[in-house]
């Protein structure tokens, strides 16, 4: 990834958001962007100077929108819109997430469509770049206008108010942070207040960072899948690619060409296989893996078409046209964002369903094909991985409760006049609790599979998954009497979450 992302002179991608808010890439905003931004302010300061009114400019907002108001009160009115609508409560959110939403914030006032003056997008820039990161509580936003509460919080620290973090992590007044980091408070000006607020950054933000991680997690699901098939006995002959191109679905070809390749070689498969064996077919955990999996990819593939889209999208309002009107909108809703994390979510619960389902057959001595209990070392003394396999159905049990839609749960705001929301806001918070879960699922899996393996020697397993279990090995020791279980499980979570089950089995594949 980048060390330097420039805003302005086309659309940002997906890595430029990871890279920012996650990474701490400098944010640099290009000089024609703020050629641009500077002729729109000069319309909007144009507008203000009308004696006839012009929302967002020279009247009240929202269930106010009809009442004037005179030019020596505008300045306090932008401030007290930001304070007002500064209304979070609850914990923190993450600093990535924060950071992913000043930065889309950022790269809509540098497209000149928003009417704020270039002192404010340099503001946003510097505030990244410092690593002054505002303190957004994750309660407050309905996703229409946008994600309102959230980006207060941001906009209040960029006034040199409210409460912010520094580089260091350290909470303190916002008004000190700036100073230290050089920062100059802003002081709203006409229209200003309402372009800091008015968008789906928090979702959108949110979206980027699941899309990035479920990318991982997606083929992690086709490894642990693969272990689980070594592990049992089952067949790779169902994921044979001809059999694939009878229902051309791609995210379904993708993960069967995963589990071909993480299984080519194996001696294990190649033991079972052959007219000597009398297994008829896999269970539809282990057969219908890429189906599953392969469904969720082309879930993700929807939602990154529509991330994509709002990525390259000017979402305020009112807006000001690049003819130079200045037109009120709903752009600012969420409803496409809403959609697709939601859509993720139900994606999520579903891959992680079948996962801890083959973990289960794996403990099973009825359905293992010859393993121990619970892959107990002593059975009867010892409980193997029965627990752990509680933990992925406690997980699971939870996946399903958050797939349960937000963005059908509209509820009107604002005296009626916001009397449909998007509620995407929410879809995004629960979506990257299902992301934890659906980590943590998978690494049971992972860590099962690994343990079956070890327990079907002297046969060695194929090339990507027998990687995947020395890796495993480096922060997990195989089967033996029990012992303390929680370590190991967050061990391979981190495993799992950083990416290394993943590339590790891409790389000896």
């Amino acid at each position: 990834m980048s060390s330097s992302i420039t805003v302005g002179t086309h659309p940002l991608r997906p890595d430029d958001v990871v890279a920012v808010a996650r990474h701490d890439a400098r944010v640099e905003v290009s000089a024609d962007a703020l050629r641009r931004v500077a002729d729109t302010r000069a319309l909007i300061e144009g507008l203000a100077d009308d004696p006839q009114p012009h929302y967002g400019i020279s009247t009240g907002f929202g269930a106010l929108a009809t009442t004037f108001i005179a030019e020596d009160r505008r300045a306090q009115l932008q401030a007290s819109l930001i304070r007002s609508h500064a209304a979070g409560t609850g914990a923190e959110v993450e600093r990535e997430v924060v950071r992913a939403l000043m930065l889309l914030r950022l790269q809509t006032l540098a497209t000149g469509r928003t009417g704020v003056r270039p002192l404010v997008v340099e503001t946003y820039a510097a505030l990244l770049n410092a690593g002054v990161t505002p303190i957004v509580r994750e309660y407050g936003s309905l996703g229409c206008s946008g994600d309102l509460a959230p980006l207060s919080h941001v906009a209040l620290a960029v006034m040199g108010e409210g409460e912010v973090r520094d580089a260091e992590g350290r909470a303190m007044p916002a008004g000190e942070a700036l100073a230290a980091a050089g920062i100059e408070p802003v002081r709203l000006r006409e229209k200003e207040g309402l372009a800091l607020i008015n968008g789906t950054d928090g979702m959108l933000g949110m979206l980027l960072l699941a899309l990035h991680d479920l990318e991982t997690l997606l083929t992690t699901a086709d490894v642990a899948a693969a272990l689980s098939v070594e592990s049992q006995l089952g067949t790779d002959a169902v994921f044979a690619a001809d059999l694939m191109a009878l229902r051309p679905q791609r995210g379904q070809a993708a993960s069967a060409a995963n589990l071909r390749a993480f299984l080519a070689g194996s001696p294990i498969v190649a033991s079972h296989r052959g007219p000597a064996c009398t297994r008829v077919q896999d269970a539809y955990s282990l057969r219908c893996a890429p189906q599953v999996h392969g469904a969720a990819r082309d879930t993700l593939a929807h939602a990154a078409m529509v991330a994509e889209q709002e990525l390259a999208s000017a979402v305020d309002n009112p807006v000001v046209t690049v003819d130079g009107r200045v037109e009120s909108n709903g752009n600012f809703h969420g409803a496409p964002v809403a959609y697709v994390l939601d859509f993720l979510a139900i994606a999520v619960a579903d891959v992680a369903s079948m996962s801890e389902r083959r973990t289960d057959r794996a403990l099973d001595v009825a359905r293992s094909n010859g393993l121990p209990p619970f892959l107990a070392d002593e059975v009867g003394v010892d409980s193997g991985l029965m627990i752990a396999q509680y933990a992925a159905a406690g997980i699971v049990s939870e996946l399903k409760r958050l797939a349960a839609p937000a963005s059908v749960d509209s509820i009107p705001s604002s005296a009626m006049q916001e009397d449909h929301v998007s509620m995407g806001w929410a879809a995004a918070r629960k979506l990257r609790r299902a992301l934890d879960g659906l980590a943590r699922v998978l690494a049971i899996e992972v860590m099962t599979g690994c343990r079956a393996l070890d327990l079907r020697a002297p046969l060695q397993p194929a090339a990507a998954t027998g990687a995947v279990r020395a890796l495993v090995r480096t922060r997990v020791d195989g089967p033996g009497p029990d012992r303390f279980v929680s370590p190991e499980i967050e061990a391979v979570t981190d495993l799992v979450a950083s990416g290394d089950v993943a590339r590790v089995a891409l790389a000896a594949a």
